[in-house]
């Protein structure tokens, strides 16, 4: 798992936030567990997670204020679906423009 902004946290749906905390709480127990036996290599990372279990909980707390709003996800999905509507008609027209030279 890579370190989350929270402008990238932002732009995710709450079902995506809970998935991340999920994820992000048993890769901070499976750190705990290897820094209690002596497997753990990367200290590091440990405080890498909590940082961004603190990060997500502070998005949470932010919509459930009010302070910002929830991003709708049907909104960004079709936006990326026209978007990529848009794509397959700029191929199909640059292959016509092709096979008639």
């Amino acid at each position: 798992m890579a370190i989350l902004t929270a402008a990238e946290l932002r732009n995710l749906g709450k079902d995506e936030l809970l998935e991340k905390l999920a994820n992000a709480k048993e890769e901070l127990f499976n750190l705990r567990f290897q820094a209690a036996t002596g497997q753990l290599e990367s200290h590091g990372r440990l405080r890498a997670v909590r940082k961004d279990i603190a990060r997500i909980y502070t998005v949470l707390t932010e919509r459930a204020l009010g302070i910002t709003e929830e991003v709708d996800v049907s909104d960004t999905a079709e936006a990326a679906v026209e978007t990529e509507a848009d794509a397959d008609e700029t191929a199909d027209d640059s292959e016509k423009a092709g096979s008639k030279a």
